[in-house]
């Protein structure tokens, strides 16, 4: 009989205490969004993607601590400055702290080696990316010692980090 990993919405939905996401990549794919924001087409994210303002307050609502913590190279790239601008209206409305720390403040960090997903402290969900920023799937993990050392880098990182309303992008 063959099992398969929950999805991504059904961990963030199954999530009891926390759902944690770490991110460190300086551009992902340069989807139509980005395309339309950097052409001027500032549009409202919370219109855009109603779904993940739903899950996030819904998680955030039943008592779930929901953050993201960005590791960026300064001065940061197009995307990045496009990210910042959508955090307050998508991220943030949504329910999510947000954190932002420049990746020099970083190097005495051992980060892992792909953005990834932590949930209750308990399952690490990897995102793996291609060269031009496109997800090419996801890794459950659930070994205690991979937990570990993600939590433990994710809690260094957002100490060190600044809250997303006092970043600048340099």
């Amino acid at each position: 009989m063959a099992t398969t990993d929950p999805t991504f919405e059904e961990l963030f939905r199954s999530a009891k205490h926390s759902a944690w996401h770490f991110e460190a990549r300086d551009a992902y794919a340069l989807d139509e969004d980005y395309q339309e924001w950097i052409a001027g087409n500032h549009f409202d994210p919370a219109e855009r993607w109603p779904w993940w303002i739903d899950l996030v307050s819904a998680s955030v609502a039943r008592g779930v601590d929901v953050r993201r913590a960005r590791v960026v190279s300064e001065p940061v790239s197009a995307y990045i400055r496009y990210e910042h601008a959508l955090t307050s209206g998508h991220n943030v409305k949504a329910g999510e702290s947000v954190r932002w720390l420049p990746r020099r403040q970083a190097s005495s960090l051992l980060l892992p080696g792909n953005d990834c997903w932590v949930f209750d402290r308990a399952s690490v969900l990897f995102n793996h990316f291609n060269g031009d920023g496109e997800m090419t799937g996801e890794e459950l993990v659930t070994d205690p010692g991979v937990v570990h050392a993600c939590v433990s880098t994710f809690e260094a990182i957002w100490e060190r980090a600044t809250p997303h309303e006092e970043y600048r992008p340099v």
